[in-house]
């Protein structure tokens, strides 16, 4: 899919073809908008290539006149089989040429759609270097509004940690790692990219987008301590979750266990009676045998819950 979007009396709007000073927003490419990338707009067919690799890592590069900025981004994604959530990332291509901005990805990106579709005010895509900055900016708060959500999700997770023996939780919880670890890896490859950025040799940066450019920083930092806190946590948890499920095992393999003995009593006794044997006492009536049985069965049971609760 492609899309045209441009500033117009101050917000950005859709417009039906590309104009100078639009940006060019572009997913899950057919051939031929590929062709009209690389032959229409004359991007470089490397770069292009590189846009539409999921396994690119994050970086800048300059080429002539385009400039070439492949970062993270953060991505959700919901199992409707076990019922998790699972995050993870993508790279996102931004192209910057003389007269456009163009964002290429593989998949839709939900923090692109949604400045796309909200008309966002105080946008200009005339100032391609501050759209650039603009649109890094989002994608930091989009990992931070995942981080969040990661967050919330194992606070949710810990309120259930006493009772937990599902695989479920564990499942959960395992994806919620391993997002935290993509997270973290994307953010510390994205805020290299970032310094290359600030550095002013790839990107021209002008004198009023330094407080932006040092805002999209600390944005990227603060993101990155958050997926490292977040992680230390999610990795105690997973202990203390390990814990509560062998606990909680071992309390349920001690009931099963007197169940087991207090029901073989029984058993035992009516098998010495079985035996042809005289030497036995009480083995004139069937009724002895019941009320020894009987007895043994409630001292055992008395003893035992006596000893550790039940």
């Amino acid at each position: 899919m492609m899309h045209f979007y441009k500033t117009i009396g101050g917000r950005l709007t859709a417009i039906a073809d590309a104009e100078p000073g639009c940006w060019v927003s572009v997913y899950e490419p057919t051939p031929e908008e590929i062709t009209r990338l690389t032959d229409g707009f004359g991007l470089d067919v490397g770069f292009v290539r590189s846009c539409l690799d999921e396994e690119e890592s994050s970086r800048v590069e300059r080429e002539d006149a385009q400039t070439l900025i492949i970062i993270d981004t953060a991505v959700a994604e919901e199992h409707s089989r076990n019922n998790t959530s699972q995050y993870y990332t993508v790279p996102l291509g931004i192209i910057n040429t003389k007269d456009y901005v163009f964002t290429i990805s593989l998949r839709r990106n939900e923090v692109l759609a949604a400045m796309a579709e909200s008309g966002t005010p105080n946008i200009q895509t005339d100032f391609r270097t501050r759209f650039v900055l603009q649109i890094l900016i989002r994608i930091s708060a989009g990992f931070v509004y995942y981080l969040k959500q990661i967050d919330k999700i194992s606070y949710q997770m810990e309120q259930e940690l006493s009772g937990a023996m599902k695989n479920q939780e564990i499942v959960q919880l395992m994806g919620l790692e391993k997002s935290l670890v993509y997270f973290t890896t994307s953010l510390k490859a994205n805020l290299v990219t970032i310094e290359k950025i600030q550095r002013g040799r790839v990107l021209k940066l002008y004198p009023e987008d330094e407080d932006l450019m040092d805002d999209v920083g600390i944005e990227f930092r603060q993101a990155t301590e958050m997926a490292g806190i977040y992680s230390g946590v999610l990795s105690a948890m997973m202990d203390a979750f390990s814990y509560v499920i062998a606990n909680n095992q071992n309390a349920v393999m001690w009931r099963l266990t007197i169940i087991t003995v207090i029901i073989e009593i029984p058993n035992i006794i009516f098998a010495f009676y079985g035996i042809n044997t005289d030497t036995l006492p009480f083995r004139s009536s069937w009724v002895y045998a019941v009320l020894v049985a009987i007895v043994a069965t409630v001292i055992v049971t008395f003893a035992l819950l006596r000893k550790r609760r039940f």
